[in-house]
């Protein structure tokens, strides 16, 4: 199974804008979840065996530390033409059926994971209360076929760190995923697609 690794945006970077619908048909802006201690966004998909993988820990996560007061969204942005697995209906079930505490966003026209330069799924961006990016990589060192347990600790480190008011983890490695679906004709230029 190919891995593309995320682009490492540089720390600093101020969260790009958006206003993406969700699975329930509203829409969700990025002034509405920008706040302290921090907001967590994360590029995901449905079919994506690397999301699935952490799927189950990565609810749970979030979930924990949205009640420590981290503000969270996922986004895919995946082409539904070549995918239609990734599609409006089917994140809204994905959403309800694993429970997810957090809004799961339909980047149709996939500027949104450009302006984030994302670059697989899953893809964690995690920016400070004033909007500054702060971590950007894993969740953790599992991945499927290599037996280590999926635990979340890199992105856990990383919020636990910014919650605390602490400078950023000085190790940050690459997410690992399947590449974003792009549509024909629009692949970024950022990572050499």
């Amino acid at each position: 199974m190919a891995a593309t690794p995320s682009t490492m945006l540089g720390l600093g970077t101020r969260m790009p804008d958006f206003t993406l619908p969700d699975t329930t048909g509203k829409t969700v802006s990025s002034n509405a979840i920008t706040g302290a201690p921090g907001t967590l966004v994360m590029f995901i998909c449905n079919h994506c065996p690397f999301v699935i993988h952490v799927r189950e820990e990565l609810v749970r996560m979030v979930t924990e530390y949205q009640a420590k007061g981290i503000k969270a969204v996922a986004v895919s942005a995946n082409d539904v033409a070549t995918h239609p697995d990734d599609g409006p209906e089917k994140m809204a079930a994905i959403a309800r059926d694993n429970g997810f505490t957090f809004p799961y966003l339909y980047d149709e026209t996939q500027e949104v994971a450009k302006a984030f330069r994302a670059a697989c799924t899953p893809d964690f961006f995690l920016f400070d209360g004033e909007g500054a990016l702060y971590y950007r990589g894993q969740m953790d060192d599992s991945r499927p076929g290599n037996d280590k347990p999926v635990t979340g600790s890199d992105l856990r480190v990383a919020m636990d760190s910014l919650i605390a008011g602490s400078p950023p983890p000085a190790q940050q490695k690459p997410s690992m995923g399947c590449n974003i679906k792009w549509r024909s004709g629009n692949a970024p230029t950022y990572f050499g697609v």
